[in-house]
């Protein structure tokens, strides 16, 4: 019989050994404790955990909230303090840009249109500048018409981007940047023109009753008279007689309502500047506008 090499025992074969039944089992077979677990005792993709009993409770916690008088009282002052400022905004917005106001302007019709035209290219012959009210309230334009409006401004700015359009067409000078330059930069003096008039009219302390739509009306009246030479020296002379006399209404208000308080604590020669500059500031920005375009 040969004896086994050196280093090497002889090892009987193990046998498996049957699964451990009864009591002595070590761990217990959760597959079946919850809904959703596989064999390994994890959940399966895509089952909700929370079940329906987390989301009955998670109804029942919204319900409590919306019940809760503390949580009702808090939804309550929320509200009403968003509502607040809402009001808030909205009432400086309509100090510079109320819709109704704005409507005023635009209320008018082709007779007020026509007359008002002739007024500003013939204001020589117009007599009665005052603007009319009724029960405090300005008439609007279609009832008076020295009452300023924006219809005829708004269509004249755009007439006047035409003309531009037009007269670099003609001249081989046409582009899209050039022409929105010239309606960009038309619209920039406008709003110059006006901050320059508000902050003199505060600077000086002068009292009236002209509104931002106001200075934007007279301010676009330039451009009704688009000409140049001859009828740029015409409405340039009309312009600045109509200006003076409709601002005349407003910036130099009588010595009477002076007498009685109701005036501007600015000296009037102050207000007469402001009237004479702003008018003779028009046939300025005329030249400045349109004399790139004639060449």
């Amino acid at each position: 019989m040969d004896l086994p090499h050196q280093g090497y025992r002889a090892t009987k074969p193990r046998a498996r050994a049957a699964p451990p039944t009864g009591d002595s089992v070590l761990f217990d077979d959760t597959s079946s404790a919850a809904p959703g677990m596989n064999s390994q005792g994890f959940y399966a993709p895509g089952y909700n955990i929370g079940g329906p009993s987390n989301d009955m409770q998670g109804g029942v916690a919204v319900n409590n909230l919306f019940t809760d008088p503390m949580a009702n009282a808090a939804m309550m002052y929320g509200s009403s303090l968003a509502n607040q400022g809402k009001d808030m905004v909205n009432k400086e917005i309509s100090r510079f840009m109320s819709v109704n106001k704005l409507k005023y302007f635009f209320a008018v019709d082709t007779k007020y249109v026509l007359k008002k035209l002739m007024i500003l290219m013939f204001p020589y012959t117009h007599q009665d500048w005052e603007v009319r009210y009724h029960r405090d309230t300005p008439l609007t334009p279609r009832q008076d018409v020295n009452a300023p409006d924006l219809y005829i401004p708004t269509m004249a700015f755009i007439t006047y981007i035409l003309l531009a359009g037009m007269a670099l067409g003609i001249q081989k000078r046409f582009s899209p940047e050039v022409l929105g330059l010239c309606a960009s930069t038309a619209l920039v003096w406008i709003i110059i023109e006006v901050l320059v008039l508000l902050l003199s009219l505060y600077l000086l302390t002068v009292h009236s009753d002209l509104s931002t739509f106001d200075l934007i009306a007279y301010s676009g009246y330039k451009y009704v008279g688009d000409g140049y030479y001859v009828a740029l020296a015409w409405s340039s002379c009309a312009l600045m007689f109509f200006i003076v006399r409709s601002l005349k209404m407003k910036i130099l208000p009588s010595l009477s309502s002076d007498s009685m308080g109701m005036g501007s604590s600015a000296r009037p020669q102050f207000r007469l500047y402001i009237t004479v500059a702003t008018a003779v500031f028009q046939p300025i920005i005329i030249y400045w506008l349109t004399s790139h375009l004639v060449r």
